[in-house]
């Protein structure tokens, strides 16, 4: 049985599409040859418990597992979780954003290493650039009390020391990026925070499980994803997040 049925299995899901999508990474009986521990682990505690749980919606799961495998380069199962993250609802628009956002937050070569495989698994839905955002939509509006007091901070702090990157973060990220439209806010928090998370990158990450609290995620939503992130980051990753996330929620009480 393949990898890829099998999960759809553990899953309760089921569609010709997905079944027949081109996934390169290993079958259940690859695992079962190599480490039969990580076939149980895989069927019983990521696909069996993880992936039901209420905390994050389907959607939401696929957008964090995604993030997480472009964010590190991660491209032997990434083609099953495309197919997967739009049949769980996250739309072509969605994930072009994604591979965009991520390009700031992960490095423009982990953005572009996606490319083809984004590519691949828009073309076996026929999924054309119809589908897929301008490159300058109309942007949402501007919290100006919030960037200023952000503008204000980065610059005080930062501003002599790389006066380029204080200028790009303002025009490129906060003023234009953050304000696109086809990934709502949370979302964009949703994939800057498992981003972050599983590159182990702990200075932004408290601003930015800030930003997504703003942004409305809840303390239960943000502890969700350290806890999916444990299985496609690493556990030391998902812990180092927990220290974080805990002086936030203590911050902010």
């Amino acid at each position: 049985m393949k990898f890829i049925a099998a999960t759809l299995l553990a899953l309760g899901m089921s569609t010709p599409a997905l079944a027949q999508g081109q996934a390169s990474a290993p079958t259940l009986a690859d695992l079962e040859s190599v480490s039969p521990a990580l076939s149980r682990y895989t069927q019983q505690g990521l696909l069996g418990s993880v992936w039901k749980r209420s905390g994050l919606t389907p959607r939401e799961r696929s957008i964090v597992t995604l993030s997480i495998m472009i964010g590190r380069g991660q491209t032997s199962e990434l083609p099953f979780h495309l197919d997967l993250a739009l049949e769980n609802g996250v739309k072509p628009a969605e994930i072009s954003e994604i591979v965009t956002h991520l390009a700031f937050y992960s490095g423009w070569a982990n953005a572009t290493t996606a490319v083809p495989f984004v590519k691949q698994a828009f073309a076996g839905r026929k999924i054309g650039t119809d589908q897929l955002p301008s490159a300058t939509p109309k942007q949402l509006p501007l919290n100006e009390t919030a960037e200023a007091a952000r503008v204000k901070f980065v610059d005080e702090n930062f501003g002599t020391i790389s006066p380029g990157l204080v200028k790009d973060t303002t025009d490129f990220l906060f003023r234009d990026l953050w304000l696109r439209p086809d990934l709502a806010p949370r979302d964009r928090s949703l994939v800057t925070i498992s981003s972050l998370l599983a590159n182990g990158q702990s200075a932004q990450l408290g601003a930015h499980m800030n930003i997504g609290t703003n942004n409305g995620l809840t303390r239960e939503e943000i502890g969700e994803i350290i806890s999916h992130s444990g299985f496609y980051a690493g556990w030391p990753h998902a812990f180092g997040a927990m220290s974080v996330a805990k002086s936030v929620f203590e911050a902010r009480k």
